[in-house]
């Protein structure tokens, strides 16, 4: 907990948004031979013709093989995993290998690089039991542990904050780290909380679950909550929030909104999951809709889980819908997708439905990475015109 002492005033700008991925670490170990890349110049599956001054796409490799097409597409375009729960995991274990898999973790290094993962939200989220007293004092534990793992594990992980550091990972051949989202019950009701928290590397807060973001909408306080959000640049989840809250955040917040853990409630019926109205309004706002590969949420089948894809691409858009593994949860998860090296199958089936490696590319990586410039440009525009907000929730909902 001392570093965390340390970093509390330590509120880090956000990066320059290059318009072109950042240049590799010339410092960066090399990935082992053999190793599934994430860089851009990791091997691929397929060798290019070095006749052509075009390299050819994923569509023109493996015609035959769905599988092997889908790994190529993940080498160009890895995963953005949209929901981690690896520090709730790494919590309650009395020891753990990151390195081997050699423990009870769903996620690892071997399996992340297997599944061709380019970047993961580690949520901070905390159990639900814990007391008010003790939300904001967990999600710090939380934190600090992610920045421990991260930095012990180094040539594998990168602690990100926004697109171009997620960029700069990739480049590297690491897997960028996000920390969020946490719980809104972590800010303890406070502006200042939540400064804080961003200040740690928090970029997403999940909303439900408070007093000023509830079955009503938001209330004044929590309305003020989202503009300091937009101001900082962090994402507001809204899985699991009220459809009046859905509907007040998309129109207030000037920064996209994401939804970490949302399938679509025409394909199956979850509380979690969104109608086919507010995915129209998610769409029309430019909103992320990260579909869980949870069984409860989506289904017990990969087919399943693309069905769930299918339709909020045709819905929202093919710009409003990403993927979000749900490992190292209590969930369950899909028949051959039980950790994430499954990621390729589930990218072949999408293939053999037709989907475009335009499509796919936006899906597994373009999308969270737009989610995440459009709250960086945000905030840099909010910042001109707006100071840090002095409000607290006892004289705006009284």
């Amino acid at each position: 907990m001392a570093d965390l002492q340390d970093e509390i005033n330590a509120t880090a700008e956000a990066g320059e948004l290059d318009q072109s991925p950042a240049r590799p670490d010339p410092h960066a170990e090399p990935l082992p031979e053999g190793e599934p890349g994430l860089g851009p110049d990791a091997e691929s599956d397929a060798e290019p013709d070095v006749e052509s001054d075009v390299e050819p796409d994923a569509d023109s490799l493996h015609a035959d093989d769905p599988l092997a097409r889908a790994r190529a597409v993940l080498t160009a375009h890895p995963v953005a995993d949209g929901y981690s729960g690896l520090p709730g995991a790494l919590r309650d274990l009395p020891w753990y290998d990151f390195e081997t898999g050699d423990s009870g973790l769903e996620s690892d290094l071997p399996r992340l690089r297997a599944g061709r993962v380019g970047a993961q939200f580690w949520s901070v989220h905390v159990p639900d039991w814990l007391g008010a007293d003790r939300v904001v004092r967990a999600t710090l534990e939380q934190i600090d542990l992610v920045k421990h793992v991260v930095g012990a594990h180094s040539e594998g992980l990168r602690l990100a904050r926004d697109a171009s550091e997620a960029t700069d990972a990739r480049n590297c051949g690491r897997i960028a780290t996000l920390i969020g989202p946490a719980r809104g019950a972590a800010l303890g009701d406070s502006l200042g909380t939540l400064r804080a928290l961003h200040s740690l590397g928090v970029c997403a807060v999940t909303l439900c679950g408070t007093s000023w973001a509830g079955a009503s909408g938001l209330s004044a306080f929590g309305e003020e909550v989202v503009r300091e959000m937009n101001r900082l640049g962090v994402l507001a989840d809204l899985s699991g929030a009220s459809e009046a809250t859905v509907r007040r955040v998309l129109a207030i917040s000037k920064a996209p909104v994401i939804f970490t853990r949302s399938g679509a409630g025409a394909v199956r019926d979850h509380p979690d999951n969104l109608s086919d109205e507010l995915l129209t309004e998610v769409g029309a706002a430019k909103g992320l809709c990260l579909v869980p590969l949870a069984a409860e949420r989506t289904g017990p089948s990969v087919r399943d889980v693309a069905d769930h894809l299918d339709h909020v691409r045709g819905v929202a858009g093919p710009e409003c819908v990403g993927l979000s593994g749900t490992y190292d949860t209590p969930d369950e998860h899909p028949d051959d997708l039980a950790d994430p090296s499954g990621y390729p199958r589930l990218i072949a089936e999408l293939i053999e439905r037709g989907w475009s490696e335009a499509d796919l590319a936006l899906l597994t990586w373009g999308n969270v990475q737009r989610a995440l410039r459009g709250a960086d440009f945000t905030a840099r525009a909010t910042r001109e015109r707006r100071t840090a907000s002095t409000a607290t929730i006892e004289h705006l909902d009284g």
